[in-house]
């Protein structure tokens, strides 16, 4: 059974949902600041997704000045990205029983609630 929590320790909505879901000691916890995301790590999440693109934070304040010094031209652009800035992914990203939940939409949260009950 693997339980995961990539997030930012600064950022109070990962504080807040991980706290909703009551992240505990069975997950393994990865503050992508001061452990930053590794290039193997971003492969197994886009073996969930099948998209670099569906890991970008599109709001994240550093990309649009990324962007253009490293226009994007194909999804693996974004893979790029995700390895420049920790601030690039999305998050929190929870991965738990083989199953992989980006982001902090109610609906994702919901469906990591979901997950957590039936594991």
């Amino acid at each position: 059974m693997t339980r995961k929590v990539y997030y930012l320790s600064t950022c109070d909505t990962c504080k807040r949902i991980m706290k909703e879901v009551n992240v505990d000691d069975s997950f393994v916890k990865q503050d992508i600041k001061t452990e930053p995301i590794t290039e193997e790590q971003v492969e197994t999440l886009y073996a969930f997704t099948k998209s670099y693109e569906a890991l970008i934070n599109k709001r994240a304040r550093k990309l649009k000045a990324a962007l253009e010094s490293n226009p994007v031209k194909t999804d693996a652009d974004y893979k790029k990205l995700l390895l420049m800035d920790y601030t690039f992914l999305k998050r929190p990203v929870f991965e738990i029983d083989g199953n992989l939940f980006v982001g902090n939409s109610p609906k994702t949260v919901a469906a990591i609630k979901v997950a957590l009950a039936n594991g």
